[in-house]
């Protein structure tokens, strides 16, 4: 069940498909991120595709001795702007392909315009997610709710894309849903009710599970300490680009860079590891360069030595392209952890979630809060931990809280926000036991001091979605409280299970 594989194998055969020659590949906005995740243009470019356009784009020249390969999403824009291309057309030769299914009165509508009969091939090829990892994909949606329910658009469009995910991965999965959540029971209704094809049945058939966020606010509230996630939370991952123009002294070279686990080694390999490991990883990459290099040795025991390292030496610059993006990522992340004091708000973050202790959390949180170095983002999702954590103490402190946040000067938008976590996730909207009272287990704080300027911070806190997880594997996940859809349920411990 590899997504990355799975959408790099759809544009290979359509470029396979199109025959030997120089070619054009025309796409839309999202399909152009969704080919971009997967593929470099270098890599796209030794498969003799030389140009690559927008459907929308108005000024394209005529070019006849191209062959054009469309991959477009079936909207009706797109429906539209084909047909329009069709009708006059600019390269000789159309291979086109839908990332999802197109109506049988639209590939009508395209037939009529092809008066030329320049069009070899329609076909659609489910690639309509963005492949983030090899086992993550997103939509790229945001607003999908109007209250507790679906915008409708967005329901459609979800559900699309669950089941381009099922048809690339050739997977006709049981479905089982959240109870507690309406929109879970909507969206997997919605799958349900989309006609996938009949695949090869395996022993056991593929579990699709459908949670709602709300069951677990907790989670994305608190900072991360690994690699990929910190970048995602502090610098911003769009389409595995980071923008880094905003970072001070930054070279022009390096504003935006791509953090591609497919195409980087040293990203693949320190995704999921810690900052404290991420540093010393670094360091000792830095060293084995070093080695090469007799001259001018020096002892590299920071992120900065590493950064004056690389800019002093333009030939190691240019040999080691990668090496000198993750020392400018850490670097910059480091900066921040230092800048935004996150060790000590993680700290605390960890405890309000793991820990039963209201007297010791609402002097720490307070303390914060008058910490001038500490953001007002930080500050508000303390009170949002908080909230969520303390709802229903009979001592809660929430409203002295708030008054914290209006004389530290948090905006008005950001302080309403504390009231719209606790009726998103709050008790009263919540299936499960997110919040256990009892204080469990003394955890031991673990801390790297291989590197100096970045520490490594513990991780109390589990995601209730390992716990869920757990279950199901152990085949204790309760049918009250995530029930399949239909009257089918797996037997035996599922093999594949797709969140």
């Amino acid at each position: 069940m590899n997504v990355t594989l799975a959408v790099k194998q759809y544009i290979s055969k359509m470029i396979e498909n199109s025959g030997p020659g120089m070619k054009v590949l025309l796409m839309d906005k999202e399909t152009t991120s969704i080919v971009s995740v997967v593929y470099t243009h270098s890599e796209i470019l030794q498969k003799e595709v030389y140009l690559f356009e927008r459907i929308d784009s108005q000024n394209r020249d005529n070019m006849k001795h191209l062959k054009a390969i469309c991959f477009l999403r079936p909207t009706k824009n797109n429906v539209e702007h084909l047909i329009q291309e069709l009708r006059r057309p600019k390269y000789s030769v159309y291979f086109i392909y839908f990332s999802n299914v197109i109506s049988k009165s639209e590939i009508k509508a395209l037939a009529e315009a092809d008066e030329q009969e320049v069009v070899a091939e329609v076909q659609e090829f489910y690639g309509d997610f963005i492949a983030v990892n090899p086992h993550l994909f997103s939509l790229n949606l945001q607003g999908v709710a109007r209250g507790r329910s679906w915008e409708p658009s967005m329901l459609f469009r979800c559900t699309q894309g669950l089941t381009s995910v099922l048809l690339a991965l050739k997977k006709c999965p049981l479905i089982r849903y959240q109870l507690s959540s309406d929109m879970s029971k909507r969206l997997a209704e919605s799958v349900k009710e989309y006609e996938l094809f009949d695949f090869r049945k395996t022993e056991v058939p593929p579990l699709l599970l459908i949670l709602d966020r709300s069951d677990d606010a907790i989670t994305p509230l608190l900072n991360q300490w690994t690699y990929q996630a910190m970048v995602h939370e502090l610098l911003g991952l769009n389409n595995n680009r980071i923008d880094l123009s905003r970072v001070p002294g930054i070279s022009k070279d390096l504003r935006e860079v791509v953090l591609s686990a497919e195409n980087d080694e040293f990203y693949a390999n320190n995704l999921y590891l810690n900052f404290g490991e991420i540093g010393t990883n670094i360091k000792n990459l830095m060293e084995d360069f070093q080695k090469k290099k007799p001259k001018g040795q020096q002892k590299l025991e920071s992120i900065a030595d590493m950064k004056a390292f690389v800019d002093n030496y333009p030939q190691f610059k240019k040999m080691s392209g990668t090496v000198s993006k993750h020392v400018t990522v850490v670097g910059e992340l480091s900066r921040l952890v230092s800048e935004r004091q996150l060790m000590e708000v993680s700290e605390v973050e960890q405890d309000l979630a793991c820990q039963n202790d209201h007297s010791n959390a609402q002097q720490n949180v307070r303390r914060l809060l008058q910490n001038p170095r500490v953001t007002e983002l930080d500050a508000v999702r303390l009170v949002m931990l908080y909230a969520l954590r303390y709802e229903r103490h009979s001592s809660s402190i929430l409203p002295s809280l708030m008054d914290e946040l209006s004389r530290k000067g948090v905006s008005e938008r950001y302080r309403r926000m504390v009231q719209s976590v606790v009726e998103y996730g709050g008790k009263r909207i919540r299936g499960s036991d997110l919040i256990t009272p009892t204080d469990a287990v003394a955890i031991t704080k673990q801390f790297f001091k291989g590197l100096k300027g970045v520490e490594n911070v513990y991780a109390q806190h589990r995601p209730l979605l390992h716990d869920t997880l757990d279950q199901l594997i152990k085949g204790r996940l309760k049918d009250s409280q995530f029930p399949y859809l239909g009257a089918s349920s797996l037997r035996d411990r599922p093999q594949d299970i797709m969140v």
